[in-house]
Formats: structure tokens, C-alpha cells, sequence
């Protein structure tokens, strides 16, 4: 059931050429552009999909963003991955509700954000504090407090080590995965599964070859390219623009000893 917006929401306000700003609406706040401004009162209690007109008669579509949105527009420090590799990290890694993932590399929360909503226990190694902080912050703001119980940020080098052993996922954004293969293999039980995203094709390559001396196997490299189509009326054609490169996703199954 949808519910109506409240103080503390995020919305997105979306302009007449679908320009997005993302906005937590506060009790007595306003959302100022060039356009004029719309106070956020007139939005608090209203379902989204409703339309607000500015000070100025600009008007604004006003939505909850999704995941996709918030990933785009979130604070962030460290390049996030982008939502076209998001999703096939969830089925390459095959998510589900209560496995038990490592990340390493967890720079801003985009992907642990995308873990968390799928159900998983996520613990998450990242060098550095000021990313563990902004990780934590984001997932708690766009997930909520519940999806934080789930989630672990540790100040590590994964590059030296993984505590445990009962891992089902290994999910790896590091310049270097492969110097973290047989750590996985120690800490993954049977079956699991591991998936490392790199922007380079020499990264993918190098971390084929580790996984060709360990106990991984089914191992395959993929790359996503996500082409918009321009569609009105009779004139169809492909975007002109397109996500092209991004990185490169390789995924593997820890079968034996």
C-alpha cells in the first residue's frame, strides 16, 4: 500500500525535461531552483506521482527514487558501480535472502546497498575509514536502520586475510582480486561463489589465470553495455549516448580442495 510522503522521505523532483534532484523533505523547507521555489509542506502528505508547481509555475513531478536514482545521485567519494552492473552482479553472484557475503572494496554503498536489499548479511573490508563512514550513512539513508543490523563495515586489507569460514558469496571491487583468491578459498564454503568487478581487461585477465591455479572452476568474464532506444511515434532509432565500458564482471564457483 502506498503511503503518503513524509518528513524525513527522499523524493526526486523531476523538471519538464525530466532533469532529477534528489531532496529529503523537511518540515518548513523548500526546494529552490532558477525556476523558483516549491515549499516542502506543499509536498508532505501528498502521494508521490504528484505534480507541484513552483513559485515561478515551473512544475515537478515529484517520486520516491529508486535504487537506480539513489546510487546516481548519493554522496559518494569513490567511483560507485554503476546500476547496469549492478543487477548482473545479483544474478551472477546468485543473492538470496540470508547468505552470508563478503565485500571488499566497499567505497561509497552502492553495492552494498544493492546486497543488503536482496536479503544478504553483508561484511564489508574498505582501507579506508572515511569510506566505511559514508557507506554506513548511505545504506542507513536510502535502506534504513534494519538493513544496517545486516551489515558489518571493518576497517581492512582483504588483500591479508579473511576471518571466517563460512562465507557463501565473495564479492570483490579491488584493483587486484586475484591476490584475494586463496583467501576465498579458505573462508567460502563449497559451492560458493565468487564475483570481482575490474575496469581493465588485463585485471580480468590476470585474475583468470589465478583462478585456473585454485580450487575455483566454472569461471567466465562478461561485460554489460546498456543502449537507450529513442521512441516517438514514428521515429525510432538508437540513443545517440550509451553506457558504454564500464568494467568487466567475472564469476566463479569454489568446487574443491
Amino acid at each position: 500500500m502506498s503511503r503518503p510522503l513524509e518528513a524525513g522521505d527522499r523524493v526526486l523532483f523531476l523538471d519538464s525535461k525530466k532533469r532529477s534532484y534528489l531532496v529529503t523533505l523537511e518540515a518548513g523547507g523548500e526546494f529552490h531552483t532558477h525556476s523558483g521555489f516549491v515549499p516542502h509542506d506543499d509536498v508532505i502528505g501528498r502521494h508521490e506521482g504528484v505534480t507541484i508547481t513552483s513559485t515561478r509555475s515551473a512544475r515537478y513531478l515529484v517520486v520516491r527514487p529508486t535504487l537506480s536514482d539513489f546510487v546516481l545521485k548519493m554522496p559518494r567519494g569513490a567511483q560507485v558501480i554503476y546500476p547496469k552492473d549492478l543487477g548482473p552482479i545479483l544474478m551472477l553472484a546468485d543473492i538470496s535472502p540470508g547468505l552470508k557475503v563478503l565485500e571488499s572494496g566497499v567505497g561509497s554503498g552502492a553495492l552494498s546497498m544493492t546486497l543488503l536489499r536482496a536479503g544478504a548479511l553483508v561484511t564489508g573490508y574498505e582501507l579506508r575509514a572515511d569510506f566505511a563512514v559514508r557507506a554506513t550513512r548511505n545504506v542507513e539513508s536510502f535502506l534504513g536502520t534494519e538493513a544496517t543490523e545486516r551489515y558489518d563495515v571493518q576497517e581492512r586489507d582483504c588483500y591479508e586475510g579473511i576471518d571466517g569460514t563460512d562465507f557463501d558469496r565473495v564479492v570483490l571491487d579491488l584493483p587486484e582480486p586475484w591476490q584475494v583468491v586463496p583467501h576465498a578459498e579458505r573462508a567460502m564454503v563449497p559451492g560458493g561463489i565468487l564475483v570481482a568487478y575490474t575496469p581493465s581487461i588485463t585485471q580480468a585477465s590476470q585474475l583468470r589465470e589465478r583462478l585456473q591455479k585454485s580450487s575455483f572452476d566454472l569461471a567466465a568474464t562478461v561485460e554489460v553495455l546498456h543502449r537507450g532506444w529513442h521512441i516517438d511515434g514514428a521515429a525510432v532509432r538508437p540513443d545517440h549516448r550509451m553506457v558504454g565500458h564500464t568494467g568487466f564482471l567475472t564469476h566463479a564457483r569454489l568446487v574443491g580442495g
